[in-house]
C-alpha cells in the first residue's frame, strides 16, 4: 500500500495515496462536521455553508474560483452529510498546488458577502421546494426524522424555508469557527500526487485552522414509530425499517450482508418475490445508514394504492423469514457483491481518497482492504441471523408513507406485525 499520513501542528491529518499510472489526482478536504453538529436554531446551515464556499473569498470572486479550476481542466464540488462534509476538487498531478490552495481558500478565508449570501439562500429554498414536489425523496426525510424525533440527526439537511432565511453572516461564522477544528478535518488525496508537498502546502494554507477539537455531539436516541402524509399522488411510497447499527459496532459487516440478501440486486429475496413473482413494483431495495453510535436499517418501495397491504406485508414477511432461513448461498452472494464493491472503489482515485478520509474520521486509523476483506468473510449465515433478529427483536419499527389517503393506512396495519416480535 502507498499510503501516507502526517498530521499538522493543527491536528489537520494529511493522507495521501500516490496511484503512479495516473495522471490526475483527487484531492479534498473532509470536515468532521454535518447537519448532526447543529444547534436548534442553526437547522441547515453546514449545508447553506457548503454551498457559501464557492461564493467568494477575500482573494477570489465566486466566478474567479470556477475559472481558476476550470482554466487547468479541473473541477470542484462539495457535499453534505449528516456527520461529514466534504470539499473536493479534480486536477492533473501538476495542479494539486492549486488544488489545495482553492480549498484552503474556501474555508480559511470566506467572503460571505451579503448579495451572495441572500441568493444562495433563495436557491436553497428552491432545493427544499424540490424536495417537497418529489415524494420518494421526501419519504426518506421523514423516515430520518421519525427514528430520531427531536433531534439533529433526525432533521433534514436542508434545513427549512424558515431557517435558511434567518441565517446571517455571523452565524455562519460562528459555526464554520466552532465546527471546523483541526483534529477533526483530514486532507486526502489519491493518483497523481506528492505526499511531501500536499503536506508543505497544506500547512501553509491551513495553519489557521484552530487546533482545539469541536463539541462532542449528545448519543442519538432512536424513537420509531408511524408517519403517513397524504398527498394526490398515482403512488404510494414505503419506507419501512427498523433500528440499525453504528459503522464500529461488531455486527455492522452481517447486518451489510443482511441488507444485501434482502435487496442488493436483481438476486435478493425481495427483488425476487415482491417485483419479479408479484409485480408489485417497478424499484424496491434494502439498505442500512450507519453513524457513529446509531444506523437505520429500512426497505423503500413504490406501489399502487390497491396493491399497498400486498406489498407491506411480503416486505414484513421476507424480513422475518431471512432471520430464519437465510442460507449459506445468499450470503455468499452477498459478501462477493460487497468485495467487488469495495475493490472497484480502489480503481478509482476519488473514491480512494473518499474512502481514506472516512476511515481517518470514523476509526483514527486507515483500516487495510485485507481486513475489510476479512471481516466480510468472516460473516457467516449464523452471524446473518443473530443480526436479523436482534433488530426485529428491539419491537419498535419505523413507517413512513406518502400517497393518497386509502392507500397509506394498510401499510400502518401491516407494520403492527414487527412490534410483536
Amino acid at each position: 500500500m502507498s499510503v501516507k499520513i502526517s498530521v499538522l501542528d493543527n491536528g489537520v491529518t494529511v493522507i495521501t495515496d500516490e496511484m503512479s499510472h495516473l495522471g490526475t489526482a483527487s484531492l479534498g478536504i473532509w470536515v468532521g462536521a454535518g447537519a448532526r453538529d447543529e444547534q436548534e436554531d442553526e437547522h441547515g446551515i453546514s449545508h447553506l455553508l457548503e454551498h457559501m464556499a464557492f461564493k467568494g473569498t477575500r482573494r477570489r470572486s465566486a466566478r474567479r474560483i470556477a475559472e481558476e479550476i476550470e482554466q487547468v481542466g479541473g473541477d470542484i464540488n462539495a457535499a453534505t452529510s449528516v456527520e461529514q462534509t466534504t470539499y473536493n476538487v479534480r486536477v492533473l498531478g501538476e495542479d494539486v498546488g492549486l488544488g489545495i490552495d482553492i480549498l484552503a481558500d474556501i474555508l480559511t478565508e470566506p467572503a460571505f458577502a451579503p448579495d451572495e449570501l441572500e441568493r444562495e439562500k433563495n436557491v436553497i429554498v428552491q432545493e427544499i421546494g424540490a424536495v417537497m414536489d418529489t415524494p420518494d425523496d421526501l419519504v426518506f426525510d421523514l423516515f430520518q426524522e421519525q427514528a430520531f424525533p427531536g433531534q439533529s440527526v433526525g432533521r433534514s439537511i436542508l434545513g427549512t424555508p424558515d431557517t435558511v432565511r434567518a441565517f446571517s453572516r455571523d452565524q455562519l461564522g460562528a459555526y464554520l469557527g466552532r465546527t471546523y477544528r483541526g483534529p477533526r478535518m483530514v486532507v486526502a488525496a489519491a493518483g497523481a500526487v506528492e505526499h511531501d508537498r500536499l503536506v508543505e502546502e497544506a500547512g501553509q494554507r491551513l495553519k489557521i485552522i484552530a487546533p482545539a477539537t469541536k463539541p462532542e455531539l449528545p448519543q442519538a436516541t432512536y424513537g420509531g414509530g408511524t408517519r403517513l402524509l397524504a398527498r394526490d399522488l398515482e403512488q404510494v411510497h414505503v419506507l419501512l425499517g427498523l433500528e440499525g447499527c453504528s459503522f464500529k459496532d461488531p455486527e455492522y459487516h452481517a447486518v451489510q450482508v443482511l441488507a444485501n440478501v434482502l435487496g442488493g440486486g436483481m438476486s435478493s429475496r425481495l427483488f425476487q418475490d415482491v417485483r419479479e413473482d408479484r409485480g408489485l413494483c417497478y424499484s424496491i431495495y434494502a439498505f442500512h445508514w450507519s453513524y457513529q453510535d446509531t444506523g437505520l436499517f429500512g426497505v423503500y418501495a413504490g406501489t399502487d394504492t390497491g396493491d399497498v397491504e400486498e406489498l407491506s406485508n411480503a416486505v414484513i414477511d421476507q424480513i422475518l423469514d431471512t432471520a430464519e432461513t437465510v442460507t449459506e448461498l445468499e450470503v455468499a452472494r452477498a459478501k462477493a457483491q460487497m468485495k467487488v464493491g469495495l475493490l472497484a472503489a480502489l480503481e478509482s482515485s476519488g473514491a480512494r481518497a473518499d474512502q481514506l478520509a472516512r476511515q481517518i474520521l470514523g476509526f483514527g486509523r486507515v483500516i487495510p482492504v485485507e481486513e475489510i476483506v476479512a471481516r466480510v468473510d468472516a460473516v457467516d449465515v449464523a452471524g446473518v441471523r443473530r443480526a436479523a433478529q436482534g433488530l426485529i427483536g428491539r419491537g419498535r419499527p419505523t413507517l413512513t408513507a406518502i400517497g393518497p389517503g386509502g392507500g397509506l393506512e394498510p401499510a400502518a396495519r401491516a407494520v403492527e406485525r414487527l412490534k410483536v416480535h
